[in-house]
């Protein structure tokens, strides 16, 4: 689907509308926030309307509707203003943008291994799992100064949305095992471009560049089975 939030990440704040509410949970005519998915955690934040606020505490998609979950049973409607928390969508931003600069180099330099899993926390960490049969751990701890000097190279990052059956054919596009983005109604799926060093069909929100990231540390590797290898990373606080 087409987010808000995709086509203008900087905006945090809009005013909209209720289209439809149920105690607890409302619909929005848009919306900037982010659900969550592919191991991003949905966004934070609060609405305001005239006489009242309240936290945004989750999302839930039904029949076509994404249901703002809210932390009151108040009865919301007409206009009112949505505001993401912009600390923690900028954490978001930041460690989806380093996952898929690991993503990038892993899958080059280990013979095009997909990813298995991923997971990012409101810490600042994330751990990704890649299938890689028998990996040498140490090439894989080596990967933190490639990770670094991209981050200092300031790519930018865009996107682009390329049809369904396109993304399939091309090799590394999709690289997860289990999950890809949902396509748009129009049968397309969202591509995002680290320019000049790859491009990776996902659904999360990024940072315009790779320069607005602090560096990130490799914390830990873990062997999980006979196949997968887990990375840990976190971003380095100031």
């Amino acid at each position: 689907m087409h987010l808000f939030c995709h086509e203008q990440p900087e905006t945090l704040s809009i005013e909209t509308e209720v289209v439809d509410a149920r105690p607890g949970k409302i619909v929005l005519s848009r919306s900037p926030f982010y659900p969550g998915g592919g191991g991003q955690l949905a966004d934070r934040g609060v609405i305001r309307w005239q006489g009242g606020e309240a936290k945004v505490t989750g999302f839930e998609a039904s029949a076509g509707k994404l249901w703002h979950l809210l932390d009151t049973e108040a009865e919301v409607s007409g206009a009112l203003e949505a505001a993401v928390d912009a600390d923690f969508r900028l954490t978001m931003r930041q460690l989806h943008t380093a996952t898929h600069i690991l993503n990038a180099l892993v899958f080059k330099a280990f013979d095009g291994a997909l990813v298995t899993g991923v997971q990012m926390a409101e810490d600042g960490s994330a751990r990704m799992d890649f299938d890689l049969p028998g990996a040498d751990n140490d090439r894989l701890r080596a990967l933190e100064g490639p990770i670094n000097e991209t981050i200092r190279e300031d790519l930018a990052v865009n996107f682009v949305y390329v049809p369904m059956h396109e993304a399939q054919a091309e090799h590394g596009l999709i690289r997860s095992r289990s999950v890809a983005p949902p396509p748009t109604p129009d049968g397309k799926i969202r591509v995002v471009k680290i320019v000049g060093l790859d491009r990776q069909a996902c659904g999360g929100t990024h940072l315009a560049s790779t320069g607005n990231s602090p560096p990130v540390r490799i914390l830990k590797i873990d062997n999980k089975g006979r196949h997968n290898r887990r990375v840990r990373i976190a971003l380095e606080k100031n």
